[in-house]
């Protein structure tokens, strides 16, 4: 079992930055892949980015440029930079982790552990 617990959401104006972090409870945190979902209200939840346990990176082709996912073993973290943010950005954003990057990866049923998710609001 993998707890992850998610940092960084704060609300912000449109055109700022975030930094939010997922720290991983797993020893073997850097044999894992890790990927971030965001899930606004009424909506599913939806593919943000993803990095393999060899630092491939994978994003969703809207976030690609503005979204930056990174890894810090030593730390068991992983990391997602969030640039030039705009109002349709604000969601809850979580943090996945699988052993094993699912061919499709951008489904949130192909990633076994879970965080609680934290909050990202941007205003105009």
């Amino acid at each position: 079992q993998v707890h992850l617990i998610e940092s960084g959401g704060d609300a912000v104006q449109a055109g700022g930055s975030l930094k939010l972090s997922c720290v991983a409870s797993e020893r073997t945190f850097s044999n894992y892949d890790m990927a971030w979902f965001r899930q606004a209200p009424g909506m599913e939840r939806e593919f943000v980015a993803a990095i393999t346990s060899h630092s491939s990176t994978y994003y969703a082709d809207s976030m690609k440029g503005r979204f930056i996912i990174a890894r810090d073993n030593a730390k068991n973290t992983a990391y997602l930079h969030l640039n030039s943010l705009k109002p349709e950005d604000t969601a809850v954003y979580y943090c996945a982790a699988a052993d094993g990057l699912a061919p499709d990866y951008s489904s949130a049923y192909e990633w076994s552990f879970w965080g609680q998710g934290t909050q990202v609001t941007v205003s105009s």
